[in-house]
């Protein structure tokens, strides 16, 4: 294994070649969403946290814990603050990853109290059904999920807290209530209602959403919320196999809806992802789900994740992601919330060094830094253009290996950069939202 020099130095060429792909023009910075033959591609939302600049904010906060910003990287913070200040009075997408919800997120990193406006604006938005979406191609109607729907929202809304907070919560919350699916041991939530499929994992389906409202239900103090949380996880664990000690949900039901694994192990359709359910259950107070305790079923998760054999690629399919959303940085870092959440002996600082080592294995560096390609086995040629974002590029990778140098260096008590979709998952004391993350 690596040490934090190793893993430190590794986050900064990331980082520095993420920096390389910023551009500005008269409306002020952009990213460069992939790169295809050395031209920069711009991603289809500007501004948006998933691959646009507002995803950049979450590696800048992480920035500033380990080092003062420079004066190019201060100047990129406030540019993107101004940005979305400017543009978030009249957003109409509403979304965590790709809307407002993701503006109030980058605003509160960078620049504490500016996040009024857009929180303002999704408050402007709601409806009874949720908040309207643009990411649909076939409908404006309401989604339900953490990227694109209510739970995302909702989320956002905990996160941030301040005016307008709780009414957001109230009505992401209804309305996700409004849409809940019963089956025969819980509650389930497709995308959207009608959707073809259910994808019952963290990021588009029953998992993200029961975690939204459980940490909305604490805040809230709505035992309803609370108790369609603990009925979502109910329906999780009738679905899912516990076999060696394992906790595995399918990746999507029926699984003829889609043409990838049956089960994969990643933040947003795996494990990973949902094993951040139950420290939100444990949240709000709810001990077990189905007899099992709630820690026990995150470790369970993160069991499955550890055994699988990730991040070693197998087979075509398996493993041909090192990004946040889908692959490598994305499960080092929930092993890192784990590892600083772990009150005695626990294999998840090994674990999340693994992912670091792989990725440095992987890393493909030129003159301004270091940069991934992931694989997609079902096209020819199968090797992807670099990206550089936040959900799926090398922002997103750099913000890890920055984070685990630090927790190298200080130990497992070390500042954690909270965001709305992770921040129960470890100790209050440990979280450092934007409002106490300064720089020089």
């Amino acid at each position: 294994m690596a040490d934090a020099a190793t893993y430190r130095e590794l986050g900064e060429a990331a980082w520095a070649w993420t920096l390389g792909q910023v551009h500005h023009d008269e409306d002020g910075p952009w990213l460069a969403e992939r790169v295809v033959d050395g031209e920069p591609k711009p991603a289809g939302a500007r501004d948006c946290f998933y691959d646009g600049i507002a995803g950049l904010a979450p590696v800048l906060a992480e920035l500033r814990l380990a080092r003062p910003l420079t004066r190019a990287e201060t100047a990129l913070a406030d540019g993107i603050a101004e940005r979305l200040a400017a543009q978030a009075g009249t957003r109409v997408e509403p979304s965590l990853y790709d809307g407002l919800a993701g503006d109030v997120t980058a605003l509160r990193l960078l620049a504490p109290g500016r996040e009024g406006v857009a929180l303002e604006r999704l408050a402007r938005l709601r409806t009874p059904a949720g908040w309207p979406t643009t990411m649909r191609a076939d409908s404006r109607e309401p989604s339900t999920d953490v990227v694109m729907g209510s739970a995302g929202i909702v989320h956002a809304a905990v996160w941030v807290g301040g005016d307008r907070a709780e009414e957001i919560m109230t009505t992401g919350g209804e309305a996700l209530l409004a849409v809940a699916e019963p089956t025969d041991a819980g509650l389930d939530w497709r995308m959207w209602p009608g959707y073809r499929s259910s994808s019952p994992n963290f990021s588009h389906g029953t998992a993200g959403v029961a975690a939204a409202l459980a940490v909305a239900g604490r805040a809230l103090d709505r035992a309803d919320f609370v108790e369609a949380a603990r009925r979502g996880a109910d329906h999780l664990l009738a679905v899912a196999d516990l076999s060696g000690g394992g906790f595995v949900v399918p990746h999507t039901s029926p699984p003829s809806q889609r043409e990838v694994e049956p089960v994969t192990y990643n933040w947003c359709h795996g494990p990973a992802g949902t094993s951040q359910l139950f420290p939100a259950l444990a949240l709000a107070g709810v001990e077990e789900v189905g007899g099992h305790p709630v820690g026990e079923l995150r470790h369970r998760c993160l069991h499955s994740v550890l055994t699988c054999g990730l991040p070693a690629r197998l087979r075509p399919g398996f493993w041909d992601n090192d990004g946040r959303c889908c692959g490598t940085a994305g499960v080092g870092d929930i092993l890192l919330d784990a590892a600083q959440d772990s009150t005695g002996p626990a294999p998840y600082l090994d674990g999340a060094r693994t992912m670091a080592d792989a990725l440095a294995d992987r890393a493909i560096r030129d003159g301004t830094g270091a940069y991934w390609r992931f694989v997609e086995h079902r096209q020819d040629p199968p090797l992807l253009p670099p990206g550089t974002g936040w959900m799926q590029g090398s922002a997103g990778i750099a913000a890890f290996l920055l984070r685990l140098a630090r927790v190298e260096e200080e130990g497992l008590t070390a500042a954690v950069v909270d965001r709305p979709d992770q921040w129960w998952a470890v100790p209050a004391a440990r979280r450092v939202t934007g409002s106490r993350v300064t720089g020089s």
